[in-house]
């Protein structure tokens, strides 16, 4: 139940008319769904003119409140901080100063001013596919320990010492920094090749390669079981990688081996992962993919069986959403992110031109960052998308919203807004 306290003010009374005009309204309503979780109402800012006062109707509460009257909610779902009402004079209108809403994880008065958080506080992630400090594979990983995560990765066995060193050195400091000031810390730093599910998969050409030399337990069965038997359990699993050899090529030029390597490596390898991971991942769990526009849009140039990957990892999001759900009470999404001067994404040869065409033409005209990425992979993983799976989650400024590049000559009489800084 939730209790609204109405008072009835006139925007020309006196201070001894309002006394006099005092009127207490109680008004009682079901809030279930609110009082169950926690989560304070919205409500729309009041606003006076020179004649009336307009009214300010609390959302959810079922009651419509006569004119002339400000509501203030007091329950589980409360507002945790209103300025105060104030008369300069007797004559004077009401002033309504900013009203402040925050989401409330309880009732205690400690709480009281406290915001909704991403708490992950406890929980332990696995990144699978960070090689450097400057993709969207170390941009989660920053977010996930930013809200409190414990950080354990996975990189590509050829570039596992390269990026040990720079991590040891010191090289990715400035790139660690926390918006507390902190550093993030990666517990363990584990060799993989997702592209192997077990050691029997294995041929002996990449044994035998000297890239592989020194490496053990790679594969993604491995893996698995020493975060096992180091850690016991993960709550969340991250899929940051993917690999087409020949995405330079248009797809009518692409060699069966090529397209098929492009799906292993980018797509099949996240149902690997989780098949492999879902043991030890604990109840209410998240994973999450990397996707990309081209899986439902053409992108020249994004070729050699890319775009079939990534359309791949989309219905594998779905059904594994299911399935995990269902078996295991995990929740599975995959984010679409927009184009990044990553080093991988450099490797493709156009990706300046892609970020050029997405700040002409994405509702939002500037540049994504990498954090933006980071940011919305701690959500999802978070207790508050606890309903969220089975989805693509767009993070790219809008632009897959888009049907037309509106930078076209053919719409310059339109007088379409735009930044040009």
């Amino acid at each position: 139940m939730v209790r609204a306290e109405s008072f009835l003010y006139s925007s020309s009374s006196s201070s001894s008319d309002l006394r006099r005009d005092f009127e207490l309204v109680v008004v009682y309503s079901k809030m279930a769904a609110v009082g169950a979780s926690g989560l304070q109402m919205a409500t729309t800012r009041p606003c006076i003119s020179s004649s009336r006062i307009c009214k300010a109707s609390p959302s959810g509460l079922g009651t419509n409140l006569k004119s002339f009257h400000v509501s203030k909610l007091t329950s589980s779902s409360q507002f945790s901080s209103i300025q105060p009402l104030f008369l300069s004079s007797p004559s004077t209108l009401l002033k309504f100063d900013k009203v402040v809403t925050k989401a409330m994880s309880g009732t205690s008065e400690e709480k009281a001013n406290s915001v909704l958080p991403i708490d992950l506080r406890g929980k332990r992630a696995f990144i699978a596919g960070i090689a450097d400090d400057n993709g969207y594979g170390w941009a989660i990983a920053k977010s996930l320990a930013a809200a409190g995560a414990e950080i354990l990765v996975g990189t590509w066995v050829p570039a596992l010492n390269i990026f040990e060193t720079s991590l040891q050195r010191g090289k990715f400091d400035e790139s660690r920094v926390l918006p507390d000031g902190s550093l993030m810390e990666i517990t363990k730093v584990y060799a993989m090749d997702a592209v192997y599910d077990s050691p029997e998969d294995v041929p002996e050409d990449v044994k035998t390669n000297k890239r592989y030399a020194g490496a053990s337990n790679w594969t993604v069965q491995e893996l698995a079981e020493s975060v096992k038997q180091d850690f016991g359990t993960i709550d969340i699993l991250v899929h940051s990688l993917a690999n087409g050899p020949e995405v330079s090529k248009p797809l009518l030029e692409a060699s069966r081996n090529g397209y098929l390597a492009a799906i292993s490596a980018s797509s099949y390898s996240f149902v690997s992962l989780l098949r492999h991971f879902i043991p030890i991942m604990n109840p209410g769990g998240a994973s999450i993919s990397l996707t990309y526009i081209a899986s439902e849009r053409i992108i020249p140039g994004y070729g050699g069986g890319m775009s079939s990957a990534k359309a791949a990892l989309e219905s594998d999001t779905r059904v594994l959403a299911f399935e995990a759900g269902r078996r295991h009470k995990i929740r599975v999404n995959t984010i679409s992110a927009g184009p990044l001067r990553s080093r991988a994404a450099k490797a493709i040869g156009f990706i300046d031109t892609m970020i050029e065409y997405s700040v002409a033409n994405a509702p939002l005209q500037k540049e994504l960052l990498a954090d933006e990425v980071g940011n919305a992979a701690a959500f999802l993983a978070s207790p508050l998308a606890s309903a969220v799976t089975g989805t693509v989650f767009y993070v790219d400024n809008g632009l897959h919203a888009m049907g037309v590049g509106v930078d076209s000559p053919a719409f310059k009489d339109l007088n379409i807004p735009k930044d040009d800084h």
